[in-house]
Order: structure tokens, then sequence, then C-alpha cells
């Protein structure tokens, strides 16, 4: 049988140690000491590096079977909520991921991830208890200043640890996102293209530009200014932190949970509600998955029939394209939903939406409209 990581047997002292410790952070709550942990900030379609690290800072994989079963866990669980994933990489107690958030937000991409391989962790194991420190960590990041600088930062991990000892070991590194996009190994749930379009026009001279970028960072080590710290939390959310620093460009200096200027903190904040009281107004208008097929087949002057079927015969797989955006992205009706009403894979229905927002923005149609 396996060997039971020294870990799953902390001693008596820890364990009295832990539980004193939750008795007085109960108490300064209660008695108003420290602020309580505010909901988590997000929105649709925001970038954001996502941290997870093991309990205490110990392992949160024991070898490569444990490995494989997260990114098993990856390879379902992106898919279905439609979350993409630029870059990644597995250390041996914490992992990265750059990640864009879904409808449903990255709270609930995290938890089925965290959940699901926590389980398994302590059924291979025998143990018992939480695995990760706290809740994940994740930075809101603006994209055009950010993208490429995290690309690199997360994928230069193995390098930074002395795991890898040049870029040619880390091509072929199985538990990190620069394989893929060197062409050195494949994972479907890797948007290796959205990374490779911003290095250049072709797939070799992306992956020169790419090569040559990601070298160049070797030399600056690890970067605090990537990893974010905690203001939002300490303060006890947002209002508190806009209170402390009225100025959009205090604030952004000050907070080092988002990467941006301070427009773009306005933006993610306002998209945020912007998106809660959109869906609600829809609902409130009876508007459902049926309502908008009605829409969607009025707009293209077909039968709604039509829309659901698999026929590739213009215009009915644009039709279905906004179908299925409006249905996703305004309804936050899951992917793996609509490939099951659809009778296709959570890949094709996560295409399509994209391909409907294209066509939704270039004809100026709204949802709410006829």
């Amino acid at each position: 049988g396996l060997k039971r990581p020294e870990m799953f047997k902390p001693p008596l002292r820890q364990i009295q140690s832990r539980i004193l410790g939750n008795i007085v952070i109960c108490f300064q709550v209660c008695y108003g000491r420290i602020m309580p942990r505010s909901s988590r900030i997000d929105a649709p379609g925001v970038l954001h590096h996502v941290m997870i690290r093991g309990i205490e800072r110990k392992p949160i994989f024991f070898d490569d079977q444990d490995r494989n079963a997260l990114e098993e866990r990856l390879s379902d669980v992106l898919p279905e909520t439609g979350a993409a994933c630029y870059a990644w990489v597995f250390m041996e107690n914490h992992a990265h991921f750059l990640l864009r958030s879904p409808v449903a937000g990255i709270s609930h991409v995290m938890q089925r991830l965290m959940t699901s391989f926590a389980m398994y962790i302590n059924r291979r194991y025998g143990r018992h208890g939480p695995l990760f420190q706290n809740r994940f960590k994740s930075v809101i990041c603006q994209e055009d200043a950010y993208f490429k600088e995290l690309v690199r930062y997360i994928h230069l991990n193995p390098v930074r640890a002395g795991l890898m000892q040049n870029l040619s070991e880390l091509a072929l590194h199985p538990y990190c996102g620069h394989g893929n996009l060197m062409g050195k190994n494949r994972h479907p749930w890797q948007d290796v293209d959205y990374v490779l379009n911003g290095f250049g026009k072709s797939v070799r001279e992306a992956r020169k530009n790419y090569q040559a970028f990601v070298e160049a960072g070797i030399s600056m080590g690890r970067r605090e200014d990537l990893t974010g710290g905690g203001l939002i939390r300490s303060m006890g959310g947002w209002e508190a932190v806009k209170q402390a620093f009225p100025s959009k460009e205090h604030r952004q200096k000050s907070d080092q949970r988002i990467l941006g200027d301070g427009d773009f903190v306005q933006a993610v904040l306002a998209q945020a509600k912007e998106h809660l009281s959109r869906k609600y107004v829809l609902q409130s208008k009876g508007l459902d998955k049926g309502a908008i097929l009605l829409r969607v087949a009025s707009l293209y002057g077909i039968s709604p029939d039509s829309v659901l079927s698999g026929t590739r015969r213009k215009p009915i797989p644009d039709a279905r394209a906004v179908y299925c955006y409006w249905t996703v992205k305004e309804l936050g009706v899951a992917q793996i939903q609509m490939a099951r009403d659809l009778s296709m894979r959570s890949s094709t229905i996560a295409y399509a939406v994209q391909r409907g927002e294209k066509i939704v923005k270039e004809n100026r149609w709204d949802i709410m409209d006829g």
C-alpha cells in the first residue's frame, strides 16, 4: 500500500494550537476586532490569476498520479463551466492558473475543482480535513497590460524553483502549460490559440516570439506585483476600500488584488453589478430558453426546430450561435446543459458562444428587443 504522508499526522500540540487559533479568530470577528471575509468580486469575462496552496504550505501532490487526477478534473470542469485557461502549472505544494471567468463565476469553477480533488486525496491516502490553505487566491487582471506577463510568470515557476534547468526541459514538462504553447504537449482544455495569437500571425512566428519573451523573463525572478495582496479582504470589502481611497488612481496603487489602472477597477465593479441587475431584469420579463429560441428564429426567418437541428445549412449555424450566446451569457445556463439540449460537445458550445457574441455585436441586437 501507499505510505501515508507525514503531513496527515499532526502532533497533539499542533491540533491544540489550531483550535485555539480558531477560537481567537471567532472572538475577534464577533467583537469587531477584524472584519469577516467579504464576497469575492467577479464578473463574466474577467481575467484572473488564480493560486491554490496546500494547508500550512504542505504538499498537495505526492506523485504524478495525483497530478494526473487534477488534470483530469480540469479537463471536465473547464469545458462544463465555460471557463477559459491560458496558462497553468502544478508545483509540489501549490498551483497557478490564468483563467477567464465564466457566467457562473470563478468561485464556481474553483469550488468544483478543489472539492473534487481534495476528496480524491483524502480517499487515496485515508486522510481527513482540509487539503488547501483557506480559499483559493485570485487577482483580477487588466488584460492589455498583464496578460503576456502572467502567462510568462506562471510558466516559469518550475525554472525559478530549480526543477527545470532551461526552456528546453520546461517544454517537455507535462504539468506546465508552456509545453502546450510550444507544441510539445497537448491538453485540449488549454486555450493555446488565444495566447499564440498575441505573439504572431503564424504558429511558427508566434512560438518563436513567445519563446524569446519567456526567455527574457528568466532573470526577473519572483514578482510580488503579479501575485497580489489582500487589502480588500482586510478592510472588509469594496465599500471600505472606496471610502479609504476616494481617488481611482490611489485605489489602484493601494490595492494589489487588482492589476490595472483606476478606470479598470471601476469598470470591473460596474460590470459585476450590471450583470446581476440585467439577469434579474430578464427573469422579471419572463425571458427563458424558449422565449430566446423564438426570438432567434424570428430574426433569421426560420423555424425554432431548425435552430436546434444539427444542420450546417446557412443561416442555421449562425442562428444556433446567437441562441447559445444569449442563453449562456445572458441567462446563465451552464454550457454542459446546452450541450445536452443540442447534443453537442461542451467545447463546441463554447465556440458557438464566442461566434454568437460577435454576431450580436455586429448587428447590434439586444435580447430584450422585439
